[in-house]
């Protein structure tokens, strides 16, 4: 451990910070000296863009101790057992080195609302919405108001603390479609959950020293203006949450939350936002997708990605046990994808994570069974809720005997038909290694990628929407991206069933104009003549009744494998107004337990489809207005024309 580790110097400090340092160096506040920098152990080893963002750093959040993170097991056990005597964590002696956290109930979820993307003009962020519409494509924030932002929250904010070097690579360490960051928190929390989530250590370290450049990343779980931490196990500072971006200069702020995609700075943040602007700077995509491999009867394996919105059915299928005799399902990732063109033109793809951040509420071995059976060995599970036999419980879980007590992420006592909130919160996790996962793809730590061969968009479209149709080409695939809308759930902060606009299930992470995101996306068609073929899904298509038509889970390999056929150009398929769908017979329905009404499933009302396109149209209108590309519009000009001359 490195013991008061400061240095003064301003050189990237926003100027209202600079000046607040200097003042400090001056005092000697708490004794602290800010003109030298003692270097022992690990520290010798930091190439000297690191050590001068380790310096800025400590100079401006005055922690008590800095301590470089090699992330070897002996630190990590180090890091648990300092979790346990803050009581931030606790074991589960039921499973194999797992462990639950509580939060502080006002820190519990992403907050949207609070996230912002610094860049000098606003339409460098954001599309100009129509006049008197809020904008709903992301948060800008100018220079200016952001350096006020950070002087206002972190002087002096990890007082008392140990401030965490955590350097790591998104993606396999040396890979060339891998990036590095460098992330500084204050949360032992947070370094243990990036152990998981990313390759984290030491050989990261190495590589910034070769000269490569890196993401900074700073974080704190802050301290509340009043200096009270409401729950001592749990520091945050709910009130003064914000999470900030500056793609310009590769840097991510995140100030006043401990959980998920708040503090874990590679995901979200820096795997999406950065990662998204990083890839429209070099020519590739970087996106909210699960990875697949899947093998057919004969041997033949090709791997798809997949878009879908939150409770979707992303995780489940990335982790599908296939119904279909003679076919496999390996997962590469169930989260996130970059894809890069390589000198043949195909489109590669890794996950640049090394865990499952999951939702744990319905997970079951009914739902996902590999999910489960990855989540019970050295795990961090967050806000379920615990059993007397020393493990684990949420809603719709397997059953638990009924002589074990449940206690509720709150630490209240819990009985299932009695009590009247949930037992686990609806955003709790569990947070486990990859390669845990029984059905991991063989190639998932690939550095050259997996080769993308199809695109699935797909939303919770009860009604109109067809379970599979493939897009008539690169554009008109994008276009539905674009188009991408979905049924709000319990989850969402909205009251009722409406369907929510979520193109490319990206709305919260886009960190530049969508306009310019979407000509990005069409520019993929200049790149390579090799492009993956793109579907559109919906497995939650509902009868008259309010039943789903569409059994789900493993049955969906069913559609994989008229994906499949189509990928080979099989001629399996009939030209409808909204895209091709799978001809009389051509979908694989033999086996299933019930009988499905495929006219129905497959239908395309005329009515239905004419609103659409006025949704369609008035979304981008209000949302996208002139930076929308020519070609969407045109997409959706023709989409409307093919669908008026449909019959009733």
């Amino acid at each position: 451990m490195i013991s008061r580790v400061f240095l003064f110097t301003t050189k990237r400090i926003p100027h209202q910070i600079a000046q607040h340092v200097k003042r400090l160096a001056t005092q000697s506040e708490a004794g602290l000296a800010y003109n030298h920098l003692r270097l022992n152990g690990a520290a010798a080893r930091l190439s000297p863009k690191v050590r001068a963002f380790v310096e800025e750093s400590a100079a401006l959040c005055q922690p008590e101790k800095i301590h470089i993170c090699d992330g070897s097991d002996a630190e990590n056990r180090e890091l648990l057992a300092i979790q346990q005597r803050q009581g931030t964590i606790v074991p589960l002696p039921k499973y194999e080195n797992c462990w639950l956290a509580r939060t502080n109930p006002a820190d519990v979820a992403r907050v949207e609302s609070k996230t912002f993307i610094c860049t000098e003009r606003r339409e460098e962020t954001v599309p100009t919405p129509k006049a008197g519409v809020t904008g709903a494509l992301g948060n800008w924030m100018p220079p200016q108001e952001y350096e006020r932002a950070i002087a206002q929250r972190f002087p002096g904010c990890m007082k008392g603390r140990t401030m965490y070097v955590v350097p790591f690579s998104m993606g396999p360490v040396g890979s060339p479609l891998s990036k590095i960051g460098v992330e500084i928190t204050d949360s032992p929390y947070v370094v243990a959950s990036m152990r998981i989530m990313t390759r984290m250590g030491s050989n990261v370290m190495d590589h910034i020293y070769e000269g490569e450049d890196f993401v900074r990343c700073l974080h704190s779980v802050g301290t509340p203006a009043s200096g009270v931490i409401e729950m001592p196990s749990w520091p945050c500072d709910p009130e003064r949450t914000i999470i900030l971006h500056k793609p310009a200069v590769n840097e991510i702020v995140s100030y006043g939350s401990g959980y998920g995609g708040n503090s874990l700075l590679g995901k979200k943040c820096f795997a999406l936002r950065i990662g998204s602007t990083t890839a429209h700077r070099e020519g590739w995509l970087a996106e909210h997708m699960l990875i697949l491999g899947i093998t057919n009867p004969k041997g033949e394996k090709r791997y798809i990605a997949a878009a879908f919105p939150s409770a979707c059915g992303k995780t489940n299928l990335a982790m599908l046990t296939p119904t279909l005799p003679g076919y496999k399902v390996e997962c590469v990732g169930d989260d996130i994808a970059w894809m890069k063109f390589d000198a043949n033109g195909q489109l590669r793809a890794i996950n640049p994570e090394n865990g499952f951040f999951g939702v744990a509420p319905g997970t079951s071995m009914a739902t996902n069974p590999n999910a489960m059976k990855t989540a019970f060995k050295n795990s961090v599970f967050t806000n379920v809720a615990s059993t007397s036999d020393g493990g684990v419980y949420w809603e719709g879980m397997d059953k638990i005997p009924d002589d074990v007590a449940i206690t509720d992420w709150q630490g209240q006592p819990w009985k299932k038909g009695e009590s009247k909130k949930p037992a686990a919160h609806p955003n709790s996790r569990f947070c486990s290694p990859a390669a845990q996962c029984p059905i991991i793809d063989s190639a998932w730590e690939d550095p050259a990628g997996v080769p993308i061969s199809a695109i699935l968009f797909g939303g919770r479209r009860p009604a109109g929407v067809p379970l599979v149709y493939e897009a008539n080409s690169w554009a008109h695939g994008v276009f539905l991206g674009a188009a991408m809308r979905s049924e709000a759930t319990a989850a969402a902060e909205h009251k009722g069933k409406v369907i929510m606009h979520d193109p490319f299930a990206m709305r919260p992470f886009f960190a530049y104009n969508f306009g310019h995101y979407l000509d990005h996306w069409l520019s993929m068609q200049k790149r390579s003549t090799n492009l993956p073929k793109i579907f559109h899904v919906n497995w939650f298509r509902k009868d008259s009744n309010g039943n789903f038509m569409w059994p789900g889970f493993g049955e969906n390999s069913r559609v994989l494998d008229w994906v499949l056929r189509r990928i080979d150009n099989e001629p399996c398929f009939q030209d409808t107004s909204i895209g091709k769908i799978p001809s009389k017979g051509a979908l694989n329905v033999e086996g299933l337990k019930d009988p499905v009404d495929l006219d129905t499933l497959f239908s395309i009302p005329k009515g239905f489809w004419m609103q659409e396109c006025d949704e369609i149209a008035k979304y981008f209108d209000n949302q996208v207005g002139k930076d929308l590309p020519h070609a969407i519009s045109t997409e959706l000009n023709e989409l409307r024309k093919r669908v008026e001359n449909m019959k009733e």
